[in-house]
């Protein structure tokens, strides 16, 4: 038990922190919700990573992609719509959802889960 605490936490604390300096790399700056949606894709990941082990990396990646763009819409939904904060808005992107997701951004996750789904892997690894 203590094993996944200490994977996923530390899975949490990489994707909080990595999350963040994507987006203020991307955009310039960051919001302290990010960091919670961050830690949480990447603590996916590394579920997602254990769950279809030996399947190929581009259909992890897919399932990566769609399980970011998931919590990016939750986030969106609390943070944009009900709270009003305006964290992000895809509004002018094509085939929007609510302006909080779009087809773009989930491809671009799907990148991003491919170059970070090996770090997922052995962090799975080393907490056997």
């Amino acid at each position: 038990m203590f094993r996944g605490i200490k994977k996923y936490g530390l899975c949490f604390i990489l994707g909080a922190v990595g999350y963040a300096a994507i987006e203020i790399m991307w955009r310039g700056r960051t919001h302290w919700s990010m960091m919670i949606a961050g830690g949480l894709c990447f603590a996916m990941f590394a579920m997602v990573s254990r769950a279809l082990k030996g399947q190929n990396i581009l259909i992890k990646a897919a399932v990566c992609a769609l399980g970011v763009t998931a919590i990016e819409l939750v986030f969106g939904l609390i943070f944009n719509v009900w709270l009003g904060m305006n964290v992000w808005d895809y509004s002018n992107q094509p085939f929007n959802i609510l302006g909080q997701i779009c087809p773009i951004f989930s491809l671009i996750w799907a990148g991003v889960a491919l170059v970070f789904l090996p770090l997922a892997d052995a962090i799975n690894k080393s907490y056997v």
